[in-house]
This record gives C-alpha cells, sequence and structure tokens, in this order.
C-alpha cells in the first residue's frame, strides 16, 4: 500500500538546530507560554462546543521532555477535555490481541482531545529494535499505522505527532541529574539504560518512521529538545497551529434563553459582542 509520504520533507535528527529559537529569558518564556496556553485554552472551548476531537502523540528519547511539555499543554485546560494516556508495555491479554487494539479504546471523545505520552509507534522504534516483535509484523505496521491514522482524519480527528529529540551529550546530563536527585531517581530506569547502548539503531528507526508514516494530514514533528524552554514552547506552538488550522475559535455568540433569564432573574443584561 502506498503510503503517500512522497512530497513530505524529510526529517533527519543530526539536522535539528537545536540553538533556533532559544530562549534564554525567564521573562520571554514565562511570557510566550502564557501567550500559547490562553490560545491552547481557547481552541480546547472551541473543540468542546463543536464537538471536534484531537489527538497529540508524543515520542522522544528517554528524558527528552515530554512528560514536562504535556504537563505545560494542559495546565491551563479543563480537565474534562482532554485525557492523558501514558503507554507501557502492553499486557498479556493486550498482547494476545492486534496491537492497536488498545489504542481503538482510548481514542477521544466529541469534544475532547486524547494525549499520548508515547503510541502506537511502539511497534516500529522499541518493539522493533529490541526484537519484541518479528521483522514481517514491524515492517507491516508502517502502512497499518498510516491506514489507522487515516481513518481517523477522514472522520475529522486533527492529529498532531511530536518526536522530542535530544543529543546524546545532552541526555548522559539528564540521567546524572536524576540520578543525583533523590526527588527524580524513579525516572530512571534499567530500560532507559540499555536503550541508550543502542542509540544508532533507534536513530535509524525513529527516521525510517518519519519517512514511512508522515503524510500531508498526520504529519511529523521534529522538536528540538536541548533547551527545556524552547522545546515545550515550539510544542504549544506546533499544537495550536495545527489545532487551529481552518478552525473559527471565536466565542459562540450567547443562547438566548440565558440572557433572557439573566435580564429577568438577574437584572443583567450581557454584552452581546464575544
Amino acid at each position: 500500500m502506498a503510503t503517500t509520504t512522497d512530497k513530505i520533507p524529510k526529517i533527519r535528527l543530526s539536522k535539528l538546530d537545536h540553538q533556533i529559537n532559544r530562549v534564554d529569558s525567564a521573562e520571554e518564556y514565562d511570557r510566550r507560554l502564557g501567550k500559547l496556553q490562553k490560545e491552547l485554552l481557547r481552541i480546547q472551548q472551541t473543540y468542546w462546543h463543536e464537538k471536534r476531537r484531537a489527538i497529540i502523540v508524543f515520542e522522544g528519547w528517554d528524558a527528552s521532555g515530554k512528560g514536562g511539555a504535556i504537563r505545560r499543554m494542559t495546565e491551563p485546560l479543563d480537565p474534562r477535555g482532554f485525557h492523558v494516556w501514558p503507554i507501557s508495555a502492553p499486557t498479556a491479554e493486550e498482547q494476545s490481541k492486534h496491537y492497536l487494539y488498545r489504542f481503538w479504546t482510548k481514542l477521544p471523545a466529541g469534544g475532547t482531545f486524547a494525549i499520548f505520552d508515547r503510541s502506537w509507534y511502539g511497534r516500529v522504534l522499541v518493539e522493533r529494535v529490541e526484537k519484541f516483535t518479528s521483522k514481517d509484523n514491524w515492517k507491516r505496521a508502517y502502512d497499518e499505522i498510516v491506514e489507522f491514522e487515516r481513518l481517523l482524519t477522514d472522520d475529522g480527528v486533527r492529529i498532531v505527532k511530536l518526536f522530542m529529540h535530544i543529543t546524546p551529550e545532552e541526555q548522559l546530563e539528564r540521567f546524572r541529574e536524576r540520578l543525583n536527585n533523590p526527588y527524580k531517581r524513579w525516572k530512571l530506569t534499567e530500560e532507559d539504560l540499555r536503550n541508550r547502548a543502542r542509540w544508532n539503531d533507534y536513530v535509524k528507526a525513529t527516521e525510517t518512521m518519519f519517512d514511512r508514516t508522515s503524510t500531508a494530514s498526520a504529519p511529523w514533528h521534529a522538536i528540538a529538545a536541548n533547551s527545556k524552554w524552547s522545546a515545550r514552547l515550539s510544542v504549544l506552538e506546533t499544537i495550536t497551529k495545527t489545532l487551529k488550522a481552518g478552525v473559527n475559535i471565536t466565542p459562540p455568540p450567547i443562547n438566548g434563553n440565558v440572557a433572557k433569564m439573566a435580564a429577568e432573574v438577574l437584572g443583567i443584561v450581557p454584552d452581546p459582542t464575544p
């Protein structure tokens, strides 16, 4: 099956510029973060009113900042309108079914966001590199994933796919920080250390994933994440730009019955302008 990726620019991790858009001022970071968070809240309200759906996929290296980016993304949002799904190894029951089954059950309801901290791309990343599945299975998965996402986007779901990239040197510093900080040691696992030893294999798998599954309706966005502040801003900029494209986020007019009752019961005449 063709995956319609011919015209999508190729992403090569070694080419990412970790200095571009770098933010070194706390004041600038806070200002830009607050503006983006406010905009994302308005987008969420529009999606809620119009029963739109969105999926945000986070992939990336261990210690690349996925969790921190997700926290800044969800901080301003109404908790009724999103769900964060942290994805770990499948259970024995899930292993007995098609690998996409457990993700079908987590798709967003109308008006909500589903945020995946790792995702179905594990089939062509960790499962491929660590040989948790056969070569035939992970090679077949590229077309299966493209078709899975096509079904969703054809049904009106917006998909944002983000890969948080840090250099091996930056990962080493973050691992050192986690090891030496009693409150962060729980984040560092034996699996993290084993995965680091196969860095080049993961680069190859990741770039093949970009080539085979980045499509016009669900492209990959590689985030240069050596700077946590810059990465978080880039994540929010990408999400807001994608979710509001072609969507009018102007608040809906006030309900006429509510306006009438407010005037009668409260003596308040609402301002008709948004």
